[in-house]
């Protein structure tokens, strides 16, 4: 068999060709480890997101003390501060947009700083309430007990003997009270205290405050 012939040339079908030759790339190969590791990556990120919407939408703008508010004490604004928590439905707490509203009123109960304003902690009806008449107490350092009173604290106002006389025998006459606030009088140094008491007892209690034969007993809450 005679080989071909190119150009008036034959062709040695044996002798190898001057042209390279072509190699074929390489197939990637995909482990499937990285596809998993990939498929938990891309739900991972879902699950990051839908918690960082869910976070978002499911809270409220509330109010809460900024620092102790005394029970009976006018709420200021420097008193309270909007804040954003989780919604609960078990709390009750003011929304931040009566803010307006709660400034002005007063305190039903102690609130501790941080702590949440509710509709039951504070109150815009008249003071002293119905029924209650607030008078003032005058005391000296040995008429009153050493501790810092507080608005909501219980105390007994004691009749206490005139000056050169002796101690009564059996016990004596006392009113009890509930302190609403309290200062320093910067006149005469002594600690006045304003208390609420029935409004039947306060003609009787001003009288004797006035002689100031009078001392103040600071009861337990539990009593």
């Amino acid at each position: 068999m005679s080989n071909p012939t190119r150009n008036g040339q034959v062709v040695d079908l044996d002798r190898p060709t001057n042209s390279p030759h072509r190699i074929a790339p390489p197939k990637l190969r995909r482990r499937p480890i990285h596809v998993v590791l990939a498929l938990i990556g891309i739900c991972l990120g879902a699950i990051g997101a839908a918690w960082a919407w869910s976070a978002t939408t499911n809270t409220e703008e509330v109010l809460v003390a900024r620092t102790t508010i005394e029970r009976w004490s006018t709420i200021e604004a420097s008193d309270i501060e909007r804040v954003r928590i989780s919604s609960d439905a078990a709390l009750t707490p003011v929304p931040a947009s009566d803010y307006n509203k709660i400034v002005g009123t007063r305190a039903a109960v102690d609130i501790a700083a941080g702590g949440l304003l509710t509709p039951e902690s504070t109150t815009s009806d008249g003071f002293p309430p119905t029924g209650k008449s607030i008078v003032g107490v005058s005391l000296t350092a040995a008429q009153a007990p050493a501790t810092a009173l507080r608005g909501g604290d219980p105390v007994r106002v004691i009749v206490t003997p005139t000056e050169g006389s002796e101690a009564p025998a059996g016990a004596p006459q006392f009113t009890e009270a509930e302190v609403v606030s309290s200062h320093v009088d910067e006149a005469s140094g002594q600690l006045v205290v304003n208390v609420l008491v029935p409004y039947a007892d306060a003609p009787a209690l001003a009288a004797r405050a006035a002689t100031g034969n009078v001392a103040l007993v600071l009861d337990s809450a539990a009593q």
